[in-house]
């Protein structure tokens, strides 16, 4: 038996006033396993490091080349290092369901058993 609007609706409010009240708490009962990646976060922040010196040494060497070689290499490390934080969780990069759709889904077992 499919919940009716008026539920759907209900749940929906509930989950999203829990999710603004205690959002480690949604993570975890919704199964949501978030892998940073801190491997590439650090590599990140080395470029970011890297391109800054680099832009500082073609500054002091009058090299403007050098200069903006330093720039896009300081971009893609900051690139990469934020492109990590906003992976999607879950299997093969897929996004877990939310947490309304499991538990209906958990609903709609206990009512067919």
């Amino acid at each position: 038996m499919p919940l009716s609007d008026h539920e759907k609706r209900m749940l929906q409010e509930m989950e999203a006033a829990l999710m603004t009240e205690d959002p480690r708490l949604v993570s975890a009962l919704s199964g949501e396993v978030k892998s940073i990646g801190k491997n590439r976060i650090m590599l990140g922040l080395g470029l970011v490091a890297l391109g800054i010196l680099v832009l500082f040494a073609g500054l002091i060497a009058k090299l403007t080349p050098v200069g903006v070689l330093g720039f896009l290499i300081a971009l893609a490390g900051l690139i990469s290092a934020l492109s990590s934080l906003g992976k999607p969780s879950g299997p093969k990069g897929k996004r877990a369901n939310s947490l309304s759709a499991r538990l209906e889904q958990r609903w709609d077992k206990r009512n067919n058993q």
